[in-house]
């Protein structure tokens, strides 16, 4: 009877298991799932500035890694969530961070994908509001697909694109290195 209770009660636990992970005020979700290609959340963490909390941002691998330079290198599905939550992010202050993000990750080397990252900072020139989520999807068939609040906004091909825009939170320059580290799960 003892070991049966036990068993009961471990598998109660198990299943009322957490199926979200909370940062920086922002629920997001250990699992997504995007066109049918299940990821796993790989780690999470806050990009703050002037010690306030911006967005959260989440890492989705299909295995988990702490390898930064190996997940931007990696031509397979993965996404990065990003979950606003401050009325201090408005749509020209997160291009400026995108101007200033594939500056660092690309150590200044942009001109190549000028279009690309035209297109891209496209995608954020609607309001930004508090709990918008932006969801940054890489396919290995279709490139970067960027929603908004699960709105497909686009598409920009390119294997060069997608590491310089991984690399804006996952470089040795990134956006913000608690959140990078948030992200690689360390």
């Amino acid at each position: 009877m003892k070991n049966f209770l036990f068993l009961f009660l471990s598998l109660t636990f198990i299943a009322v298991a957490p199926a979200q992970t909370k940062a920086g005020g922002a629920t997001l979700p250990n699992n997504v799932n995007f066109e049918g290609e299940a990821l796993v959340l790989n780690g999470v963490g806050v990009r703050e500035k002037f010690w306030m909390d911006m967005y959260a941002g989440a890492l989705y691998l299909d295995s988990k890694s702490s390898n930064a330079k190996a997940i931007i290198a990696e031509n397979e599905s993965m996404a990065i969530k990003l979950h606003m939550v401050s009325k201090m992010i408005t749509s020209d202050r997160m291009i400026d961070a995108i101007n200033e993000g594939f500056e660092n990750s690309t150590n200044g080397n942009t001109a190549s994908l000028k279009n690309e990252i035209e297109r891209f900072k496209g995608f954020f020139k609607e309001e930004i509001k508090i709990n918008d989520v932006f969801d940054l999807v890489y396919f290995p068939s279709k490139g970067v697909v960027v929603y908004k609040n699960g709105k497909e906004l686009g598409r920009i091909k390119g294997m060069a694109f997608k590491k310089a825009l991984f690399g804006i939170w996952l470089s040795d320059n990134p956006a913000d290195k608690k959140l990078k580290n948030g992200m690689l799960g360390k």
